[in-house]
């Protein structure tokens, strides 16, 4: 039995993005949203779609996505992740190429926590001699 879509998850700080990619005219979609109306920035939608371009796949499958959590730029890099991911479903020969440009690495940065008696995670409250 072909199977008729290629799922991938992908993750960047507290966003989880999950791909479905299946062949079609290149339809990209975030949460029922085009990807260029829900990313708004150019950076964002060219840096998501990355791994499509790399592997000259562009324009030749619908991206069905569902992001939460995080900003824009978390949202960015886990759709980029799980794609880099569903298309290596796809077809596994990909894998070198994509491993190759750190498209299949998932990127461990995460934000600082706050420690006690300071402003923020390093920043401390001003220091006053009197």
């Amino acid at each position: 039995m072909k199977q008729d879509f290629f799922r991938g998850t992908g993750t960047r700080k507290t966003t989880v993005a999950q791909i479905r990619l299946k062949p079609g005219t290149g339809k990209y979609s975030i949460n029922g949203r085009d990807i260029k109306e829900y990313l708004r920035h150019q950076r964002f939608v060219s840096l998501a779609l990355e791994p499509l371009g790399e592997t000259r796949l562009l324009g030749r499958f619908d991206v069905i996505a569902k992001v939460s959590g995080g900003g824009l730029s978390g949202q960015a890099g886990a759709f980029q992740l799980g794609l880099a991911r569903a298309l290596v479903q796809y077809d596994p020969q990909l894998r070198v190429s994509l491993k190759k440009k750190g498209f299949l690495t998932r990127d461990p940065r995460m934000v600082e926590r706050k420690k006690y008696g300071m402003v923020k995670a390093r920043k401390r409250f001003q220091f006053s001699k009197r």
